[in-house]
C-alpha cells in the first residue's frame, strides 16, 4: 500500500493515508515522500471527503473508516484493481508470484531491466514490488514505457474481493517460483492454495511465457495446462534453464546456467543461498525470453543489492552479527538459516523468531517450524502475535515447539516478548554469533533494541 501510494503520487494524484501504527521501512519512505499517515485510525482521518478510497486487505467490517466510508457512500475499491486501471491496463505486464522468493525475484527482473535499459532506454521499467529494493532505495518506479513489472500476490485482495491480487495483474509472462500450503486464514488447504495459481495460469495469453520452477510438483501442477509456453528452471537434468557448480565463494555465489542444454552464462550474486540462485536463475531466464541479451543479466545480477528485510545486516556489534528476514512460513525460515550457515561457515547461529504471519500463528505448520529452527544452534521463541485472534485448536502453542527443539539438544527458550528477548540474549551473545532476527513485522521494535542494548554492554556508563 505504500508503494502504490507512492506510485499514485508520481502519477499526479494527491494521496494521504491511514494505518494503526506505520513501522519503517515503509514509515520512513511515505515521510520522505511527503505523503501524510494519520494514526491511527479515526473517522476524522476522512475530512474532508477524498474523491476515492482504496482499502487495504488488512482492514474489515468494523474498521472505524470502512464504517464511515460506507455509512457516507464514499468510492472506494481496492488496491490491485487500482494498480490495474492506473498502470497495467494498456502495458506489458511481466508478474512474479509464488508462495515464496517472489520479492526477491521481482527487485532481481527490475534491476535486469534497468540495466538492460542503459543501452536500450525503452526498457526501463516500471515495478512495484512488496519490499524497499536495495539498487533503488524504493519499492516502485514510474516510466513512460509499455513495461511493468509487479509482484503477484496471492493474498485476497480486500473485505469486499477474496480473491487473490495478482487475478487483476492479467500476466503477459509469469514466473512462478514455488507453491506450498500458506496465508492458512484464507485459504482451507493445498488444494485451494493450487487452484488460486492454476487460474493466475490461466490469464497468460497464447503469446505468453511461463518461467517454473522445476522442484515442485505443485509447480508441475499448476502450470500443466498453460496455453502458453512454459519454461522450467531449477537442477533437473531436462529443464530449459538448469543451474550446476553452484558454489558459495567469499560472500558470493557462482553458478552455471545451461539453457535447452548449452551453456548459456556464468551468473554470480552477492547473496548466499540456494533459493536465491534459483531466484536470480528465474528472473534471468525471463529476461532472456523477453529479448534481454546475457551481457546486462550477468552484470545486474552480479551488482544485485538485495532486498530491505531480506537477509539485511542490521547491525555488527562487538563481533556479533544481527539480521533481519521477513519470515512467514517454515520454509521461508528453514532457506533463510541455510543461507546463513553458508554465509558465516562455523559461526554460531541464533534464530529468535515472532510467529506473526498469519501461517506462522498457527498450529499447521508445527512439526515443518520445529524442523527448520533446528537448523539453528540456539532459538528464542517469543509468544503468538495477537494470539487471542486465533481459535484455540488452531492456535500455534510456542512451548511446544520449544519443548520438542530441548528435546531434540538444542539450547531453546520462550520468552514472552522482544524486551525479555533482549534482556536474555544480552549477556549470552559472545563475538562472532550470528543473529536471525525472523519475523514479517517490527517486532516490537527488537531490530533497535538489541543492537542499543549490545551497545550499552560495551560501553557501559
Amino acid at each position: 500500500m505504500a508503494s502504490l501510494a507512492g506510485l499514485l503520487q508520481l502519477k499526479g494524484h494527491r494521496v494521504t493515508g491511514s494505518d494503526q501504527a506505520a513501522y519503517p521501512p515503509m514509515s520512513n519512505l511515505l515521510r520522505d515522500l511527503g505523503v501524510p499517515i494519520a494514526e491511527p485510525f479515526a473517522e476524522s482521518n476522512l475530512e474532508p471527503a477524498p474523491d476515492l478510497i482504496i482499502v487495504g486487505n488488512a482492514l474489515s467490517r468494523g474498521n472505524v473508516e470502512v464504517e464511515t466510508m460506507l455509512d457516507r457512500r464514499i468510492p472506494f475499491t481496492s488496491m490491485a484493481r487500482i494498480v490495474h486501471e492506473e498502470f497495467i491496463a494498456g502495458h506489458e505486464s511481466l508478474v512474479v508470484a509464488g508462495t515464496h522468493g517472489k520479492t526477491t525475484t521481482t527487485s532481481m527482473l527490475a534491476w535486469i531491466y534497468e540495466v538492460a535499459a542503459r543501452k536500450r532506454p525503452e526498457l526501463a521499467p516500471s515495478f512495484l514490488i512488496g519490499g524497499v529494493a536495495e539498487n533503488f532505495g524504493t519499492s516502485f518506479h514510474l516510466r513512460d514505457g509499455r513495461l511493468f513489472i509487479i509482484e503477484g500476490d496471492e493474498y485476497d485482495t480486500a473485505f469486499f474481493d477474496k480473491g487473490p491480487k495478482f487475478m487483476h495483474y492479467f500476466p503477459d509472462a509469469l514466473i512462478l517460483t514455488h507453491v506450498e500450503f500458506d496465508h492458512a486464514d484464507i485459504y482451507a488447504d493445498l488444494a485451494a492454495v493450487k487452484t488460486a495459481f492454476k487460474r493466475l495460469v490461466n490469464l497468460v495469453p497464447r503469446r505468453g511465457r511461463i518461467v517454473a520452477f522445476d522442484g515442485s510438483e505443485n509447480v508441475t501442477e499448476c502450470v500443466s495446462r498453460a496455453m502458453c509456453a512454459v519454461e522450467r528452471y531449477g537442477f533437473e537434468a531436462n529443464s530449459q534453464w538448469r543451474l550446476t557448480d553452484l558454489r558459495f565463494e567469499g560472500g558470493i555465489s557462482c553458478w552455471r546456467v545451461a539453457r535447452a542444454g548449452e551453456i548459456w552464462a556464468e551468473l554470480s550474486l552477492p547473496m548466499a543461498g540456494e533459493h536465491n540462485a534459483l531466484n536470480a536463475t528465474a528472473a534471468a531466464a525471463l529476461a532472456a525470453g523477453q529479448g534481454i541479451p546475457a551481457e546486462p543479466i550477468v552484470e545486474a545480477l552480479a551488482t544485485f543489492r538485495s532486498v530491505r528485510r531480506r537477509l539485511e545486516v542490521r547491525a555488527e556489534i562487538d563481533g556479533i552479527t544481527i539480521i533481519d528476514d521477513f519470515a512467514h512460513h517454515p520454509t521461508a525460515i528453514r532457506e533463510t538459516l541455510r543461507a546463513l550457515r553458508a554465509a558465516y561457515p562455523g559461526r554460531s547461529l541464533w534464530a529468535v523468531l515472532e510467529p506473526r504471519s498469519n501461517t506462522l500463528r498457527r498450529n499447521v505448520f508445527e512439526r515443518e517450524l520445529i524442523d527448520s529452527l533446528s537448523l539453528a544452534d540456539h532459538i528464542a521463541l517469543a509468544g503468538v502475535f495477537h494470539s487471542e485472534q486465533i481459535p484455540e485448536p488452531q492456535r500455534l502453542h510456542p512451548d511446544n515447539v520449544v519443548s520438542a527443539l530441548q528435546k531434540a539438544g538444542k539450547d531453546a527458550v520462550l520468552l514472552p516478548n522482544a524486551d525479555a528477548i533482549v534482556t536474555n540474549l544480552t549477556p549470552r551473545l559472545a563475538s562472532g554469533d550470528v543473529v536471525a532476527i525472523l519475523s514479517n513485522g517490527g517486532f516490537d521494535g527488537i531490530y533497535e533494541k538489541l543492537p542499543a542494548a549490545l551497545e550499552r554492554r560495551s560501553h557501559p556508563s
